[in-house]
């Protein structure tokens, strides 16, 4: 058997951070919008043991424990098989790329098993496993809340826009702990603003890797109508009516990724029997 699926990148249109839970994790209220960068993974049978190919990316690997929790909790005995994911997304941006790899497998693991688990139950393995990989199940727009188990889809909004990443990286926890340490205020997500372009963690994120504020210059120098960095950073978007020709300037003056997106189209992450 042999399976496919890619796992888009996610933007966060926008972010609200609020106080930390009980649970040591903090509410957000966001808008999640996966793009049309993503990785591409692919699931086939016939080895001796499970196994995650993932080029490029070393130790601990999410997806692989996608993997092993979903045979735990389902109960699946089923063939061993190998997942290959190609790398698109770069590591530790802010663009939910470990995540989106996890959801990834989950869906692949179900397919190949041939089981349908209940929405809430997968969703909650999901969230054992990190706080994006519950919104990326089902890859679409969506209003993120709680800690990121809370997911409301939305209608999409057109998009396009221009990604800088590769120069840097952060992990999302030292991120959250530097926002922590500035004092950052967190006031109340009731009544938030979700359609505009706002990140309560980019102050953070600018503090710790500053070439992420040269990311956002290059874009407004560009004409983008709008800039950010997305979740905890450092990788930068700005948006823009023609993303390719604006891609075409940038990657002159940006050392690392430089990628034309839009909004992901419903039914990119479907998976399909090849």
């Amino acid at each position: 058997m042999r399976f496919e699926t890619r796992a888009p990148a996610k933007l966060n249109l926008c972010l609200y951070v609020g106080p930390v839970r009980a649970d040591g994790l903090h509410e957000i209220l966001s808008r999640f919008q996966p793009i049309t960068l993503a990785d591409e993974l692919v699931l086939e049978d016939g080895v001796p043991a499970d196994e995650i190919v993932c080029p490029g990316v070393h130790g601990p690997n999410l997806a692989a424990s996608a993997l092993s929790v979903f045979r735990e909790r389902f109960g699946w005995d089923g063939p061993a098989v190998r997942i290959t994911i190609e790398k698109h997304i770069p590591v530790a941006a802010g663009l939910g790329g470990g995540s989106a790899d996890a959801a990834a497998v989950l869906r692949l693991a179900a397919a190949a098993s041939g089981m349908r688990p209940a929405e809430r139950d997968l969703t909650d393995l999901a969230m054992s496993l990190g706080a994006d990989v519950p919104s990326q199940l089902v890859p679409r727009a969506a209003i993120v809340s709680g800690a990121g188990e809370g997911v409301e889809p939305v209608a999409a909004r057109p998009l396009s826009g221009v990604l800088l990443a590769g120069r840097g990286a952060l992990s999302t926890p030292r991120v959250y702990a530097h926002a922590d340490q500035l004092g950052m205020p967190r006031p109340s997500l009731d009544g938030l603003d979700t359609d505009a372009l706002h990140n309560d963690l980019q102050v953070a994120a600018l503090d710790l890797e500053p070439e992420a504020g040269r990311a956002l210059e290059l874009l407004a120098e560009a004409g983008a109508r709008g800039t950010l960095l997305s979740g905890s950073g450092p990788a930068a978007f700005g948006l823009f009516d023609r993303p390719e020709d604006a891609a075409t300037d940038l990657a002159e003056r940006w050392r690392g990724l430089t990628a034309a997106f839009e909004a992901a189209p419903a039914g990119y992450a479907d998976v399909r029997s090849t």
